[in-house]
């Protein structure tokens, strides 16, 4: 089982909310998805499966049309270095920020970023109506959202949408959810965070480099298969990739797969000895991992929903000197009969 069917099974379940799975990334797909019930549209900026870019301005138009908000979570995305999915249309973003934000492995932590492009007023307004002319999204104009577009009862009758106008979303979490439910960064973890964010574009700018150094490297490998890496002409989303991410950077993660299949690629993995054998991402010091037999994902699952699948490698690289990495893998290779 995935990480999203465990969270959508096992978590959102039980606040009664039910979810849609589109296995493509068409917009046509997402709009014959969406029914009358459909409160918001949820994807990945860059996909941790294969690193797949979704259209995202297409898919915004199409929750637009519809009248619900386009989610993004742009963990991948580098924490807007590489991807910025509100320049984009998008009306949310979340993120992990224990990422690429602490980059260290230090603490953990999330963000949620709202826009504040939304419509938050009703049309009678003068503003309302700009706002809707300019494409921006109207909490007030279904009975989908009552608790943005309703009187608040935990809070002196405040409704929402009038009272916080394009910071209304961002204030109900921080009003109602925060204090309800808890989920607060403890302070020395928000410490660690905002040393990180220093740092971010030194970092992030090194990494991506190494990164495609190192698909460059494994692609042109006489035991390697494939290597899945935005950077390169052969992935299916480098295209979008150069529309979407910053100009001359493709991230600083990748995947691979070897003639010798699984074992060869258990050999691997037990075999490097500068990257760390870790199941996560954006860290300063490179990192391997497979999503069978590592992470919190269930292996029958990971290998029936195409996660790197049972041969590949998955290689979160670090800022350490790019030689040192390669050298790191070649010996790590030349162990493979």
């Amino acid at each position: 089982m995935t990480a999203i069917s465990w969270f959508r099974q096992a978590t959102l379940q039980q606040f009664g909310i039910s979810v849609k799975l589109v296995i493509t990334n068409a917009p046509a797909d997402f709009a014959a998805a969406i029914d009358s019930n459909t409160k918001a549209m949820f994807v990945e900026s860059i996909s941790q499966a294969n690193f797949v870019i979704p259209a995202i301005r297409d898919l915004a138009d199409v929750a637009h049309k519809a009248k619900i908000p386009l989610i993004v979570d742009n963990t991948l995305g580098m924490a807007g270095y590489l991807m910025r999915p509100i320049d984009h249309g998008a009306d949310i973003v979340v993120e992990s920020i224990t990422k690429w934000i602490n980059g260290h492995g230090l603490a953990l932590g999330g963000v949620i970023i709202d826009s504040g492009r939304f419509l938050l007023f009703a049309y009678a307004t003068l503003e309302g109506l700009i706002r809707t002319i300019l494409g921006n999204f109207d909490w007030k104009q279904s009975d989908k959202y009552p608790g943005l577009s309703k009187s608040s009862t935990g809070h002196h009758t405040y409704v929402y949408a009038d009272a916080f106008g394009p910071i209304a979303f961002a204030t109900k979490l921080r009003a109602d959810i925060l204090r309800d439910l808890g989920p607060s960064l403890e302070p020395f973890s928000a410490f660690f965070m905002l040393q990180g964010l220093e740092t971010l574009s030194l970092r992030a700018e090194k990494q991506c480099g190494n990164a495609f150094a190192l698909a460059k490297w494994l692609e042109n490998h006489v035991k390697v298969t494939s290597v899945s890496y935005l950077g390169l002409e052969s992935h299916n989303s480098h295209v979008l990739a150069k529309s979407y991410l910053k100009e001359g950077m493709y991230g600083a993660v990748l995947s691979f797969t070897l003639k010798g299949g699984a074992s060869a690629a258990e050999t691997v993995m037990r075999n490097v000895s500068l990257a760390s054998r870790l199941d996560s991402f954006g860290d300063t010091k490179t990192l391997v991992f497979r999503h069978t037999g590592m992470s919190n994902a269930q292996p029958q699952g990971s290998l029936a929903n195409g996660l790197s699948g049972q041969e590949g490698v998955r290689v979160s690289v670090g800022i350490e000197a790019m030689e040192d990495i390669i050298a790191d893998f070649a010996v790590a290779l030349d162990l493979l009969n």
